[in-house]
């Protein structure tokens, strides 16, 4: 998966993937508008297709947290675990300032910072799918191998979203 075709972010995330010693799959599928969507072309169930959000614990203290499809972040016990009464979420052009990648594109692979992760406890169960540096590109891996490539602390740090 190289050439043309590939963006910036693209290249960085797979790079980090391979010299994470990591087995993983590329799947290039493209926009998709919903979680079922993405869930469906990567041939994955919606909950293995795992969000990486980047937040903030306090000046130049940022973090990644590896959530599963249709789950949300449990923001107290999530608090509790890293000893703090603050997280945020920050905005999108300072998502991309700490991260080198534009919302919707996260990934701890390539981040041009290299955060602490923290991965919600289902996400080692099985094979997952974590986005890859692009819009409609994921890398489909191991969780448990996924974890363990990022030194990801495992805890139980989320929710059912509402209504599933």
């Amino acid at each position: 998966m190289t050439g043309s075709t590939e963006s910036a972010g693209e290249r960085r995330s797979r790079e980090a993937l391979e010299a994470s010693g990591l087995e993983f799959e590329l799947v290039r599928h493209g926009q998709v508008s919903s979680l079922e969507e993405a869930a469906q072309a990567r041939g994955l169930r919606a909950d293995q297709v795992i969000k990486s959000l980047v937040l903030r614990r306090g000046d130049d203290d940022y973090l990644f947290v590896l959530v599963p499809g249709g789950r949300t972040i449990a923001w107290p016990r999530l608090r509790a675990l890293l000893g703090v009464s603050r997280l945020s979420m920050p905005d999108r052009d300072v998502a991309r300032e700490m991260t080198g990648y534009e919302r919707g594109t996260i990934t701890p692979f390539g981040s041009t910072r290299p955060w602490p992760v923290v991965a919600d406890e289902r996400v080692a169960a099985g094979p997952v799918s974590i986005g890859a540096g692009g819009h409609g590109v994921a890398a489909t891996v191991d969780g448990a191998a996924l974890v363990r490539a990022l030194g990801a602390q495992v805890a139980d740090v989320t929710d059912p979203e509402p209504g599933r």
